[in-house]
């Protein structure tokens, strides 16, 4: 049975990897889902601009290790000239480096490829949507990171954050996705991520990565 939000429209997706036998079934795959439309497929980063220019998508599932243009370097050039198209990085790399690079670039998603059909439906669900999905092991990876650096000088967070974005850091800190926020603190997805978008406007947070790294400093995580 396909799987369906209920959206007036399916997501569109191109499903970017270098690998024609992991590109073309992953392609199919997703395909049964009611609400996602594979509109295109593309072997390095190159395809993926050429493909995103003639016909605006609202996902690329990318991975990273591709010939003439990369995945990293290509959800940078996407986050620079087409910001409305979301980047969920599927890839078999969970290095901390290639995390947070793939990241800094602008990707909203990190897999891993040991991610099931519905972990990945439901990553491009989310990021569509604005949010940002971290599977277990790439959380892990991040955390171990940031934790081991000694960062150059600690930022103070700003004094006007909330009580609620405070524990909403907090939680990030941890390594938990929006979901599993929301169910800690009996709110919605869409409530955890006003919160989110707050926080990181009042304390000029980027990415992810970087409130991981903000809440270590505050001693929050």
């Amino acid at each position: 049975m396909s799987e369906s939000t209920g959206a007036s429209r399916p997501v569109k997706v191109i499903v970017a990897d270098d690998q024609a036998a992991v590109r073309e079934p992953q392609a199919a795959v997703l395909s049964l889902a009611q609400d996602i439309d594979v509109v295109a497929t593309a072997a390095n980063g190159n395809e993926v601009l050429a493909a995103v220019a003639a016909d605006p998508v609202d996902v690329v599932l990318m991975d990273l290790r591709m010939p003439v243009m990369d995945g990293t370097a290509a959800t940078r050039r996407l986050s620079e000239a087409h910001p409305g198209v979301a980047v969920v990085v599927l890839t078999t790399f969970a290095e901390a480096d290639s995390i947070m690079a793939a990241l800094s670039a602008g990707a909203r998603g990190y897999l891993t490829k040991n991610a099931g059909r519905q972990d990945i439906t439901r990553a491009i669900r989310a990021d569509a949507a604005g949010q940002s999905v971290l599977d277990r092991e790439v959380q892990d990876r991040l955390l171990a990171a940031v934790r081991t650096k000694q960062p150059a000088s600690q930022e103070p967070l700003p004094a006007d954050l909330t009580p609620r974005e405070r524990e909403v850091l907090t939680l990030i800190g941890q390594g938990l996705p929006n979901r599993a926020i929301a169910e800690r603190l009996f709110i919605s997805e869409a409530t955890v991520k006003t919160h989110i978008n707050n926080l990181f406007a009042k304390a000029d947070i980027r990415d992810r990565a970087d409130a991981v790294r903000r809440a270590i400093d505050a001693g929050l995580a």
